[in-house]
């Protein structure tokens, strides 16, 4: 976690994605991860916004997480914003005034929790699939922005072949990806909202994606069920983790034997 205070009187930047990556793949510059840069794989890391979000004041504090499934690569991260305390977050002029270490875990089997999206989720329906959940396609090999008339259904089936994927890259063969078992990721969906905003996919690339923001209820089943939600808390969920987008946190949490407010309050 980086600790942020603002430089100037600033507005919020709401298109600061390409400069914070930027920012992050300059830190892994002339290392073993700066290969995954131009590889159209899912990097291992994610980030969350410069939060809260709200205009700033000179001095006005302010939070930048990073996570990934690789210690190593946190320690670049974190050695670059150490040495380099300047950080311009597209027009948000930022100093770091300390990086500290945090250990985010959904809980050992039996705790219950609610995952919230920090960033926007990008779920994109492959065409050759959208005549199975019977949503019209424009034609081509585009694929659909999932939205909520389209159901849960796509959307689970998308985020678990897509956590699949980070799961055989970065976890060990022997273990159980989150399609190898019973059960679902999460157990309950709540949408709070969708919205389309225009990302500076590449130099010379500028995309609108309709995104969404949710709250996904779960409760861990057994230790490969912890492993997977590890996971997504390392690597986002979704697709283009690299821009910023998919990065989810613990918003709360109730071990086993726990009242809810006892929960709440170990939380905090």
């Amino acid at each position: 976690m980086a600790h942020l205070s603002a430089r100037a009187d600033t507005a919020y930047d709401n298109s600061y994605h390409s400069k914070l990556r930027g920012r992050l793949w300059g830190a892994l510059e002339d290392t073993a991860y700066d290969e995954r840069h131009d590889e159209n794989e899912p990097p291992g890391f994610s980030y969350s916004n410069p939060f809260p979000p709200g205009d700033m004041h000179e001095g006005d504090e302010r939070k930048l997480l990073v996570a990934s499934v690789d210690e190593e690569l946190l320690t670049h991260v974190a050695r670059d914003l150490q040495d380099n305390r300047e950080l311009n977050v597209g027009e948000m002029p930022f100093h770091v005034e300390a990086v500290t270490a945090i250990e985010p875990d959904v809980g050992e089997p039996g705790t219950r929790g609610t995952i919230e999206t920090g960033t926007g989720l990008l779920v994109r329906i492959p065409p050759w699939k959208c005549e199975e959940y019977g949503i019209d396609h424009p034609g081509g090999d585009t694929a659909v922005f999932w939205r909520p008339e389209h159901t849960t259904e796509p959307l689970v089936t998308q985020l678990e072949a897509n956590l699949d994927k980070k799961h055989s890259l970065f976890c060990p063969d022997y273990l159980l990806g989150p399609s190898d078992v019973e059960g679902d990721l999460f157990d309950s969906y709540e949408l709070i909202k969708t919205f389309a905003v225009p990302l500076q996919v590449t130099e010379r690339e500028r995309m609108t994606y309709v995104l969404s923001k949710w709250k996904f209820g779960y409760t861990v089943r057994d230790d490969d069920h912890r492993r997977h939600l590890n996971l997504a808390l390392d690597t986002g969920l979704g697709e283009r983790n690299s821009l910023g987008l998919g990065f989810v946190n613990v918003t709360d949490r109730v071990r086993p034997g726990e009242t809810e407010l006892e929960g709440e309050d170990a939380f905090a």
